[in-house]
């Protein structure tokens, strides 16, 4: 059974920095490509980062400015995001996913597995 869970997320005030943590299990994730999605309250869920086996790595440029890093530790099936100078607009809930096919892409549709999600909360 496939498990992606996340953890590292909660209450932080604007400014801050949190690094969030998705371990991988229940398969071999060799060549597969992880990615960080968001969902905030009314919206729809968009494309945060991703990075491929490779470490090769897309951002959403509009979302993340340069103040969030996608990284991974391929040992250990686990891949981290770094948030930095976070903001009240980051507010939302951060899925972890998974593709197989292990090319980076935006598309919610193209991950074949999805964690259950960590809450951020950023106050002004």
């Amino acid at each position: 059974q496939v498990q992606l869970v996340e953890s590292g997320g909660g209450l932080v005030q604007a400014g801050g920095s949190l690094r969030l943590s998705c371990a991988a299990s229940g398969r071999t994730f060799s060549g597969y490509a992880m990615g960080w999605f968001r969902q905030a309250p009314g919206k729809e869920r968009e494309f945060v980062a991703a990075i491929n086996w490779g470490r090769g790595k897309l951002y959403n440029g509009d979302a993340v400015k340069g103040r969030f890093t996608i990284s991974r530790d391929n040992a250990s099936n686990t891949v981290y995001l770094q948030m930095n100078s976070l903001n009240p607009e980051d507010t939302a809930i951060y899925y972890c996913a998974a593709r197989g096919a292990g090319t980076v892409v935006t598309a919610r549709g193209g991950y074949d597995y999805w964690g259950q999600g960590t809450q951020v909360t950023v106050s002004s």
